[in-house]
């Protein structure tokens, strides 16, 4: 009788889309076709071999790759399923049975799943692979995604087997990972999810022993499990084998057992981490296991991985390393970069040269690309999170986007990655077998072209090497070194004294000079105690003594950075950083030449060179650092954790405004705003992470909140080198609302909160926010904070209510208090308290001087004010532009008082130069009147700017020669008596001015109270 007709079989349309590469051994395509055909008339299955449109398919598989015959003959139901499904439904059902496996499966059940799945999401794969349905990226990750679905069965299996068998007490045995303490942290390609065809799996087997207290035989049992884990992936049987594992990646693999506990690894990484331990670190992810767990190892040890303060020398450990694999490993020819164009050109000379080269290891080759991602990850990712991300792909279009890496850089360091992928992928497909070496014969290579899709091997050979050589070039950028001639000075050099006098040095000098370079030749600098410190000082000498030489008192600067390298913890990290960016040697030295001050805020807070990196708009710019401090506040649980990391960016962005203005580069305007631009950043961040703190421990107050107002310098947006913030710190809540409110049940941190009274909540809660940004620390604190201008001043409570702010204002405050708050700007807050805050303010400034009694009473305690402060606290110096007559504390008393007097609120402006604009708007004061003004402001500051630059914030006597041409190159004058004129002149106009916008009035009858009780300074100035 016959047999049914089998229904026709229909391929999945996603294989129709496919191009095929021709079979390269075409007698083993005919075999496996012969072969299937058996295997599926055995099996009840359609005649598959004889569908045309799988013919391609099957001389793909059949004529380049063994291991896949092998595959699609050992099962071949599943395959007549896969060509029917489509690779994503198929890949998608196997990774759901594995998720699906139940964790009391039988041992060997378990082996045959794993091994099964492999087997079949294998063939899957690398069909949808070859035939280019997919691309590289789906490719790897569902190959990564196989790895961690195999892992998570087979540790749940295990876990369960040791809680049954009472070596381990679970606390949810239905889901025995959660809360287990045993993670499986995923390195490398699997924990980048980049994970290759043949590849082992590199892991790091880690456990809580605080998740299983009293346990004494913790460590043998996780020891137990991870040996059990190798076996159920790695052990061969009929069903082949799931993947294999690489433990050596974990701390010290020598000397510590295959599971290693969290202290154990976390005390090993803080203290004795390595570079290349640093970017594995940068792939690690939990991918089995306890996840939770695994998160928090990696945060514990994130300070190790991410640094806050830019490391270049990571970049010399990763050539350091490159170089030693390229050493002690065959990896192939080693002249890549020299190659001339017509070699690269001709097909034969390009096939030799790449016959036995290894597409991972050798020159031009993977390694190189993810050396180049991983090291530029490394100096900038501890600053800049958005550069994390653990693929190579993803790298390199973030420090793309970043301007770390150029464009055309980026574009073929990702093509090559790609391609040789796709060439790995190949190689590995043919028998499974771990190779990243291309084949070493012509025969095997013209094979290999056919696989890849090539017309010939020739082709194939030249498009590969110009494309590895230019990635190759794109690495030496990143990693050579300098192949110049060793120009450096030796103080035991016969000619060393007449080195130091071509460079600029004169000759009563020279012998002091070879003390100190005596000094750093020998080892008595801690920061030049290695060879590889000193190597770096001797290729960077020549560079430095050059630009010392170029100034005024070379030996005074080259004492300047003695002082400086003196107190520098790591050599390495400092001198690398000068090597990677010689700009640096320029601006550090104008910085130790022209600005004492600045350069012994230098050496004493190294961080701050970080802020000179990319100072035109790169990586180091405002907008940039104001990102970044978003970011880090952003992902804080507490002050405590946030604050080392601010501390560190507003001191390199105070560096770097401040080398800018040295430079002339940027102006005072410019500078001000970006100051009080991270000034502002940073309170309503902080502000954040405390009040969040505080929630936590005396709840909420409903209906309540606080607001942040900033007076001074801060609020005007005009902040100068070593302002401190003025501010006053508001809070409102219902008037039913007596206390805080705590929640229920007890947060997961065990810490019960406390409820408060309503306004001792939010005294509590500004002394927490004064004291974050106060706090001191390495780089000192974030700001020095002054709250004498709140109500009351000092004798006040350090927050004050709305209804209270409201009531000072109407019935007790002081002329000087109204004329601070002309400048008050709320910088930080719920929009709904900003709001009736800015209205508040408003309506404090008042009304003007609606009488000539009113008006006169403001007129007389200005310039009351004024003459009090000249009384206690005079001018020390032709150089205090602040205090002096004429200088900008009369600019900014007159922009106040007359903002007081004006009726018209649109006159006002926190801005001093933006109020006087207004008052001439507005026909208060003449524009020639305003025009002088705003001269005479911009000119102050930034003539205090410079001052406070390179003096701090004591007003000098004199200022030396080479200060003094940063003063007249800003202000164009040829020497300093010319600028001493200048200054002169404009004091006197604006002291004419401030005589007659504000003039006497002997006349009108004034309150005492009104003159006599500014606090010391007066903030406004």
């Amino acid at each position: 009788m016959d047999q049914p007709a089998l229904p026709p079989f229909v391929p999945h349309p996603s294989w129709c889309g496919c191009t095929w590469p021709h079979a390269a051994d075409t007698r083993a395509a005919r075999i496996l076709r012969e072969n299937l055909a058996d295997a599926c008339a055995r099996a009840g299955l359609p005649a598959i071999a004889s569908l045309p449109e799988l013919g391609p398919l099957l001389d793909a598989v059949g004529g380049n790759s063994p291991y896949l015959s092998d595959l699609v003959l050992r099962d071949t139901v599943a395959f007549a399923g896969l060509l029917a499904d489509g690779p994503d439904v198929c890949v998608r059902r196997i990774l759901s049975g594995l998720d699906a496996l139940p964790p009391d499966t039988a041992r060997a059940e378990v082996m045959a799943a794993l091994r099964v799945a492999k087997r079949q999401a294998a063939l899957a794969i690398a069909l949808a692979d070859i035939g280019g349905a997919w691309t590289l990226e789906q490719v790897t990750l569902a190959l990564s995604q196989l790895a961690e679905n195999a892992l998570g069965a087979a540790v749940r299996h295990l876990l369960l087997h040791a809680h049954d068998t009472g070596r381990l007490r679970l606390r949810n045995p239905e889901t025995p990972c959660r809360g287990s303490g045993f993670v499986v942290l995923a390195m490398g390609k699997l924990g980048a999810r980049e994970l290759n065809y043949s590849s082992d799996i590199d892991l790091i087997i880690l456990y809580d022993p605080d998740r299983h207290p009293g346990n004494g035989e913790l460590r043998h049992t996780f020891v137990r499990m991870t040996s059990d884990l190798v076996t159920l992936m790695e052990a061969r049987d009929a069903n082949g084998y799931v993947f294999r594992m690489d433990l050596r990646l974990r701390p010290d693999p020598s000397a510590t057992p295959a599971a290693v506990s969290f202290p154990a690894a976390i005390q090993y990484y803080e203290s004795m981490g390595r570079t290349w331990e640093r970017a594995a670190m940068t792939k690690a992810r939990p991918v089995a296991g306890d996840i939770t767990a695994g998160r928090h190892f990696l945060k514990s040890i994130h300070p190790f991985v991410w640094r806050r303060h830019l490391d270049f020398a990571v970049i010399d450990d990763l050539h350091d390393m490159k170089a030693r694999i390229d050493r002690h490993r065959n990896a192939g020819h080693a002249n890549l970069g020299s190659l001339p164009p017509e070699f690269i050109r001709d097909p034969d000379a390009a096939t030799g040269w790449l016959l036995g080269q290894n597409v991972k290891l050798g020159q031009g080759g993977i390694r190189e690309v993810e050396f180049v991602a991983q090291a530029l990850q490394l100096v900038w990712g501890g600053r800049r999170p958005e550069l994390r991300d653990p693929t190579t792909l993803g790298a390199l279009r973030r420090l793309r986007r970043a301007g770390l890496l150029e464009r055309e850089q980026a574009a073929i360091l990702a093509r090559n990655y790609r391609m040789l992928r796709q060439a790995e992928h190949r190689l590995q497909m043919r028998m499974d077998h771990q190779t990243h070496t291309l084949p070493d014969t012509h025969d095997g290579f013209a094979r290999f072209a056919t696989f890849m899709l090539a017309p010939d091997a020739g082709s194939l050979a030249c498009g590969m090497l110009s494309v590895m050589q230019r990635s190759r070039r794109s690495f030496d950028l990143q990693f050579a070194e300098s192949d110049a001639p060793d120009l450096t000075i030796a103080p035991e050099d016969a000619d060393a004294a007449d080195r130091l006098l071509e460079q600029g040095f004169p000759a009563a000098d020279i012998n002091d000079a070879l003390v100190i370079l005596n000094r750093w030749d020998g080892n008595r600098l801690r920061a030049l105690r290695s060879d590889r410190a000193r190597k770096l000082l001797r290729r960077l000498l020549p560079a430095i003594m050059a630009e010392i030489g170029k100034r005024r008192q070379p030996l005074t600067v080259l004492r300047r950075f003695d002082a400086l390298l003196e107190r520098q913890w790591a050599g390495v990290q400092f001198l690398s950083l000068l090597e990677r960016n010689p700009a640096l040697i320029h601006r550090i030295v104008t910085v130790l030449d022209c600005a004492p001050f600045l350069a012994d805020h230098l050496a004493q807070t190294p961080s701050a060179l970080d802020g000179l990196l990319d100072m035109d708009g790169g990586p180091g710019a405002l907008g940039t650092v104001t990102a970044l401090v978003r970011r880090h506040v952003a992902g804080a649980r507490s002050a405590e954790q946030v604050l080392p990391v601010l501390r560190g960016l507003v001191c390199g962005e105070e560096f770097r405004l401040s080398v800018a203005r040295l430079e002339h580069r940027m102006s005072e305007e410019r500078a001000a705003r970006a100051r009080t631009a991270m000034a502002e950043t940073v309170i309503r961040g902080l502000l954040r992470v405390v009040s969040a703190e505080h929630r936590r421990r005396h709840g909420t107050v409903p209906g309540g909140a606080m607001a942040v107002v900033a007076l001074g310098k801060a609020g005007s947006c005009e902040m100068m080198p070593g302002s401190d913030l003025d501010l006053m710190l508001v809070f409102d809540h219902p008037a039913d609302a007596g206390e805080s409110v705590v929640p229920a049940t007890t947060p997961a941190d065990g810490m019960t909160p406390r409820p408060l009274a309503a306004g001792t909540y939010y005294v509590r809660l500004a002394h927490a926010f004064v004291a974050a940004l106060t706090a001191p620390g390495r780089e000192g604190p974030l700001y020095e904070v002054d709250m004498r201008l709140r109500p009351s001043g000092s004798k006040g409570p350090v927050a004050v209510s709305l209804p209270a702010f409201r009531r000072y204002h109407a019935e007790s405050a002081w002329t000087w208090e109204r004329m601070a708050l002309t400048r008050a700007r709320v910088v930080a807050g719920p929009p709904a308290l900003r709001a009736e805050l800015r209205a508040a303010i408003a309506t404090a400034l008042g009304h003007g001087a609606r009488t000539p009694r009113e008006h006169g009473q403001i007129v007389h305690d200005v310039r009351h004010m004024r003459e009090r402060l000249a009384r206690e606290h005079p001018a020390t110096s032709p150089w205090d532009t602040k205090r002096r007559r004429g200088g900008l504390m009369d600019v900014e008393f007159i922009a106040q008082g007359l903002q007081l007097l004006a009726t018209d609120p649109a006159c006002r402006s926190q801005s001093t130069r933006l109020a006087l604009l207004r008052l001439a708007q507005a026909g208060d004061i003449t524009d020639a009147d305003a025009r002088l003004l705003r001269r005479a402001d911009l000119f102050w500051r930034a003539l205090q700017g410079l001052i406070r630059i390179i003096c701090g914030s004591e007003v000098p006597d004199t200022i030396p020669p080479a200060s003094l041409e940063i003063l007249t190159g800003e202000f164009r004058v040829a020497d300093a008596d010319r600028l001493l004129a200048r200054m002169d002149r404009m004091a006197a106009s604006v002291r004419e001015a401030f005589g007659r916008l504000l003039p006497p009035a002997p006349d009108t009858e004034t309150r005492a109270t009104h003159g006599g009780s500014s606090p010391t300074g007066q903030g406004s100035a």
